[in-house]
């Protein structure tokens, strides 16, 4: 088994729609998440396992020193066993050579420890609006 993070590599919208939609629990939709990180991200990370798409995070950003890690996804069966942290750890490093100063991350409480302990992340305070 080897697993590989890949900073901006191509991928297939089908591959990643389905890891979204497992991930957080929806139907599978048919978002073209190829022009949507082409328009908008600063970059994102495929984790692969043997070739095959097993994780996934994207990193939008500001257009200047902030960047943002949004929809961070490892498929179900390949979770617990470290693979997640590698997609942020490359994001770290995409968004540092890019020179931004900030790199940003929201998560529900169930995430707290992954998004600490194992990426590195600092609480900080900040708000939220549901809309």
């Amino acid at each position: 088994m080897t697993i590989t993070y890949a900073w901006r590599d191509a991928f297939e919208n089908a591959a990643v729609n389905a890891l979204h939609a497992e991930g957080f629990h929806h139907r599978v939709l048919d978002i073209d998440w190829w022009e949507q990180v082409q328009r908008h991200s600063l970059g994102w990370v495929c984790a692969r396992r043997d070739g095959e798409l097993v994780g996934f995070v994207n990193v939008a950003w500001d257009g200047g020193v902030h960047a943002f890690v949004l929809d961070t996804v490892v498929r179900g069966d390949q979770r617990r066993a470290g693979i997640g942290a590698g997609p942020v750890e490359a994001a770290v490093r995409g968004a540092r050579a890019a020179r931004c100063e900030w790199l940003h991350v929201d998560f529900d409480e169930e995430l707290r420890g992954f998004h600490l302990d194992s990426c590195g992340f600092e609480t900080t305070p900040a708000g939220l609006i549901a809309l």
